[in-house]
C-alpha cells in the first residue's frame, strides 16, 4: 500500500487526510465578494466570445475548414471496438462493471473511514507522485481527495478494458489505449476551476480576474493561430533567432530550393581534416543544435575543431508541393556535400543526422552506397529510426485510413501545416506539454515564462506534400527502410550496403524514437554501429552540455540480441555523451589542418543563421 504523503496545507493545519478536519480550511473557498465576481465572469463570457468570433472568423470565410472530425470519427470508430467487446457478451459487461463499481465501493469506504477519524492509505493504483495533484488539499479536504480517487480508478479501469478486451488487433489496442490516455488527461479534475483547489482559491481570491485574463489569452492565441488555437508554453517576445538564439557566427555560403548551407566559423588555430555535416530534421528548424552559447552542440563541436556544416531546410510553401525525399536527398544533403567540397577541397566527410533527417541521412547513405559515392566516411545518428516497428505512439496517426485523409487535406495548398505536426508531438505528452499550459495560462490567467526550449518548439514548419506523404507510408506504415523495399532514383536501396562506421544515439525516456526501436535499427547496417544511450529524452538527452554534469549515458556490446539484454550489462557514465562522441570520431580519422576560412573560395550569401530559418509558419 501507498504511503500517505505529509504536505504543507496552505488554506489550513491538516496534512494527513481527513482526521482532525478543521471546518475553517474551507474558508480560502467561500466567495467574499459575490459583485466582484458576478462582473468579472459577465467580463469572462464577453472574452469567451471574442474568442469564438476568432475561432469562426476563418471559417465562415472559407478561408479555414476543420481537420478535426476525422481524428474524432476515428478515435469514436476505435474506441467502439472495445466497448463492442464487452456489450457483446452480458457476462463480460457485468464483469466490467463490477470491476469498477467494487473499486468506487472500497473508495467510498475509504472516505468513510478517513472522516471517523482514521488514518487510511490510497490503494496503489492512485499514485502519490502525479504532480498535477500537489496541492495539499487534493488529500486534506474529502471533497478534492474523493475526486483524485475517483479520477484515478476510473482511468485505471478504462485503461485495463482496452488491455483486456480480447480479439482487437495489435494496431487498434494500441490506437485505443492512445486515445484513452488522451480523454483522461483531458477530463482530470486539475483542469477545471471547480474541482482543482488551487484553481478554486485563486479564482475565489481573486473575484474572478483571473478567469478574465485567461480568456483574453485564449483569444488572443486563437487569432495568433488564425482560427486554431496555438497554445502559447512561452513568452516569444523574448526571442528573436540570430539575435539572442542561434548565434554561432557563420555565413551561408550556399542555397537550392529545399536548403540553405552554413558553414560555421573556425574557433581554433587547426581543425580536423574532415569536415563535419549536420542534417537536422526538418519537421523543426536546426537551431535546436544552436539554442544558445552555453547549449550549442554545433559551437561546442566548433571549439573542438570541426569545420561544422549546416543544412538549414527551407520553410516550404506550396511551390515546394512535390519536394519528395528524393530531392532532399539530392538537393539537400548531396547539394551539402557539393558544397563542402567547393568550399574546403575536401570529399571525406564525417555526417549527423537528428530525428528525421537521420532517416533522411541513413537512406541517403543506402543510395550513396547503390551508385558508389563515399564522400560521407561516418554518420552520427541523433534519435533516428530506421526500423520503425517499435516506433511508439506516432504509429496510432499512421494507418492507411488516417494517411489517405491527411494527403487529401495535403492537396489543398501543397503542404502539410506545421502546426498539426506539433498538436501530434505534443499529443505524446499531453499531461506535460498541453494540459499544464492550458491549466496555467487559460485558467489561472499567468503568461508563461521565457524558455529558449519552448520557443524552439513553437517555432514549426511546413512539410511539402510530396515529402511527407513518403514518409509516412515508407517508414510509420510500411517500414521499408529495413525490409530493402524502399525505393530512391527509381532504386532499391539496402541499409546493409551502408558499410561505414555507425554512431548510433538513443535517449532512455525518447516518446519520438524509442530507444529500443532506435536499437532494433542499429541491426540492419551493414557495418560496424556504436549504439549509445543517453539519459532523459528526444531533446534534452541529446542537447546536454558536457559542462552541465547532467544526466548519463550507456554503453556496452554490439546492437545485437534484445535491447532489454543489452541495457542489463551496459556501462553507465555520468553526465554528457559529447566528449564519448568526439573521442569516436577521433579514433576514426584525428588529422587536422589549419583553421579554414568560412565558404573558401565561395561568395557569403548571408550571415548565419540565415533566412529560411527565419521563416515563420
Amino acid at each position: 500500500m501507498a504511503e500517505h504523503r505529509k504536505t504543507e496545507n496552505p488554506s489550513g493545519p491538516n496534512t494527513d487526510g481527513f482526521p482532525g478536519f478543521d471546518p475553517k480550511s474551507v474558508d480560502p473557498y467561500i466567495v467574499k465578494d459575490p459583485e466582484a465576481l458576478a462582473v468579472n465572469l459577465a467580463r469572462t463570457v464577453e472574452q469567451l466570445g471574442k474568442a469564438a468570433s476568432a475561432w469562426l472568423a476563418p471559417r465562415e470565410s472559407g478561408r479555414k475548414t476543420d481537420m478535426m472530425a476525422d481524428p474524432v470519427v476515428d478515435m469514436v470508430k476505435t474506441l467502439s471496438k472495445v466497448s463492442e467487446y464487452w456489450l457483446s457478451d452480458p457476462r463480460r459487461t457485468l464483469e466490467a462493471q463490477t470491476s469498477l463499481m467494487g473499486s468506487f465501493f472500497s473508495m467510498w469506504t475509504r472516505t468513510l473511514q478517513k472522516m471517523s477519524g482514521e488514518a487510511v492509505a490510497d490503494p496503489e493504483e492512485v499514485p502519490q507522485d502525479d504532480k498535477r495533484f500537489a496541492d495539499a488539499d487534493w488529500v486534506a479536504n474529502p471533497f478534492f481527495d474523493f475526486l483524485r480517487q475517483s479520477y484515478f480508478i476510473t482511468s485505471n479501469w478504462a485503461d485495463r478494458m482496452v488491455r483486456d478486451a480480447d480479439g482487437l488487433d495489435d494496431h487498434t489496442r494500441h490506437k485505443a489505449a492512445f486515445y484513452v490516455r488522451q480523454i483522461s488527461s483531458a477530463l482530470s479534475p486539475a483542469n477545471f476551476v471547480t474541482t482543482n483547489p488551487q484553481l478554486y482559491r485563486e479564482t475565489v481570491a481573486s473575484s474572478g480576474a483571473n478567469l478574465v485574463k485567461g480568456m483574453q489569452m485564449l483569444a488572443e492565441d486563437i487569432a495568433a493561430g488564425k482560427g486554431d488555437l496555438k497554445l502559447r508554453q512561452t513568452d516569444t517576445s523574448k526571442f528573436a533567432v540570430g539575435e539572442n538564439i542561434a548565434i554561432t557566427p557563420g555565413k551561408v555560403i550556399a542555397q537550392s530550393d529545399v536548403c540553405q548551407v552554413l558553414q560555421y566559423d573556425a574557433s581554433t588555430e587547426t581543425v580536423l581534416k574532415r569536415p563535419l555535416l549536420i542534417c537536422p530534421p526538418w519537421i523543426n528548424k536546426f537551431y535546436v543544435l544552436d539554442l544558445n552559447p552555453q547549449k550549442s552542440f554545433i559551437k561546442w563541436a566548433v571549439d573542438q575543431g570541426h569545420t561544422v556544416f549546416v543544412i538549414s531546410w527551407v520553410n516550404p510553401d506550396e511551390r515546394h508541393a512535390n519536394k519528395d525525399w528524393e530531392s532532399y536527398a539530392r538537393e539537400g544533403i548531396g547539394f551539402a556535400l557539393d558544397t563542402i567540397q567547393l568550399a574546403t577541397g575536401e570529399e571525406d566527410v564525417n555526417a549527423i543526422g537528428y530525428c528525421v533527417g537521420g532517416t533522411l541521412l541513413a537512406a541517403t547513405l543506402a543510395l550513396q552506397a547503390k551508385e558508389g559515392d563515399k564522400r560521407i566516411r561516418s554518420a552520427t545518428l541523433f534519435t533516428t529510426q530506421v526500423d520503425f516497428t517499435y516506433a511508439g505512439d506516432l504509429k496510432v496517426f499512421a494507418d492507411e485510413e488516417q494517411i489517405t485523409q491527411i494527403e487529401q487535406r495535403m492537396k489543398e495548398n501543397g503542404y502539410l501545416d506545421g502546426s498539426k505536426m506539433a498538436m501530434a508531438f505534443n499529443m505524446l505528452r499531453a499531461s506535460d506539454l498541453i494540459w499544464p499550459y492550458f491549466v496555467n495560462n487559460y485558467l489561472k490567467g499567468q503568461e508563461p515564462s521565457a524558455f529558449d526550449l519552448l520557443y524552439w518548439n513553437s517555432d514549426s514548419t511546413r512539410m511539402p506534400a510530396a515529402n511527407h506523404s513518403f514518409y509516412l507510408r515508407n517508414c510509420y506504415l510500411e517500414n521499408n527502410l529495413t525490409k530493402g523495399k524502399m525505393v530512391l532514383a527509381g532504386k532499391k536501396i539496402s541499409l546493409g550496403d551502408v558499410k561505414i562506421p555507425i554512431y548510433n544515439l538513443a535517449t532512455k525516456e525518447d516518446h519520438i524514437a524509442p530507444a529500443k526501436s532506435v536499437f532494433v535499427g542499429s541491426q540492419f547496417f551493414g557495418g560496424d554501429v556504436t549504439y549509445v544511450m543517453a539519459g532523459s529524452g528526444h531533446i534534452a538527452g541529446v542537447v546536454n552540455p558536457p559542462d552541465k554534469h547532467k544526466y548519463q549515458f550507456w554503453t556496452g556490446g554490439p546492437a545485437k540480441g534484445d535491447f532489454e539484454d543489452w541495457v542489463e550489462t551496459a556501462t553507465e557514465t555520468p553526465g554528457s555523451w559529447w566528449p564519448h562522441w568526439h573521442a569516436w570520431i577521433e579514433a576514426l580519422d584525428s588529422e587536422r589542418v589549419p583553421a579554414r576560412k568560412t565558404g573558401g573560395t565561395l561568395n557569403t550569401l548571408e550571415e548565419a543563421p540565415g533566412s529560411y530559418v527565419r521563416a515563420r509558419a
